[in-house]
């Protein structure tokens, strides 16, 4: 498999050095859509504030890709739905710190999730 990322330089504002505006995937012989993930532990209980959500977060995408054969280097698209616009900062390093040098189109969407203490919730497409 083969990522191409795309980032025109002109016609559209720059990208930043944590996303890319579009990927190609060519030569994928599977894509995996992964379900918005929560900061939930292995009980269902969520973490504490919006550090440990993030980590459960992270740590929870992981296992659903290793269940699939893949690691986070195989994610093309990821959105997160933040409660609050105030959790950008956080959930952008949370997703750098993941991801590492692998550059993704990225959404972040403020959104009220199905239960209040649900801080951030997001969902992946990997290919593979």
């Amino acid at each position: 498999m083969e990522l191409v990322p795309h980032n025109p330089a002109e016609g559209v504002y720059p990208a930043t050095d944590d996303y890319v505006h579009a990927m190609e995937v060519r030569g994928a012989g599977r894509l995996l859509f992964v379900a918005g993930t929560m900061g939930l532990d292995s009980s269902g209980r969520p973490g504490a504030g919006l550090e440990e959500q993030l980590e459960l977060i992270w740590a929870n995408i992981r296992a659903i890709l290793a269940s699939a054969g893949m690691t986070v280097d195989n994610i093309v698209r990821l959105t997160s739905y933040l409660r609050d616009p105030a959790y950008a900062e956080a959930n952008a390093a949370a997703r750098t710190a993941a991801l590492g040098d692998h550059r993704v189109p990225t959404t972040a969407v403020v959104a009220t999730t199905l239960d209040p203490a649900w801080l951030v919730e997001i969902e992946v497409v990997a290919a593979g």
